[in-house]
C-alpha cells in the first residue's frame, strides 16, 4: 500500500485512505506479533520485524491525526 495519498485515485479521500492505511497497518502488526510463539520456524519473525512494523503503525497514526487536526482547524477559523 503507498504511505502516501494519491489522487489518482479519486474514490478514496485523504481521510479514508489514512484511516484505510492505519487499518493495514495494524493488520500487518498483529500478524507479526501473532507469529511471535509459532512452533514452525520458518513463520517466526524477528524482533527488528516486528519493530519496523510497530513503527510503521505509529508513523500511520501520526499522519492521520495530524491530518484531522489541519481539517478541525479550517471547521473552526
Amino acid at each position: 500500500m503507498p504511505t502516501s495519498y494519491d489522487p489518482s485515485f479519486p474514490s478514496l479521500s485523504p481521510q479514508k485512505f489514512m484511516v484505510q492505511e492505519v487499518q493495514t497497518r495494524f493488520d500487518t502488526h498483529a500478524r507479526i506479533r501473532g507469529t511471535r510463539g509459532s512452533r514452525l520456524p520458518a513463520s517466526r519473525v524477528g524482533p527488528r520485524d516486528e519493530e519496523r512494523a510497530f513503527g510503521d503503525l505509529q508513523q500511520a497514526f501520526t499522519r492521520l491525526r495530524a491530518f484531522s487536526r489541519e481539517q478541525d482547524k479550517g471547521k473552526y477559523t
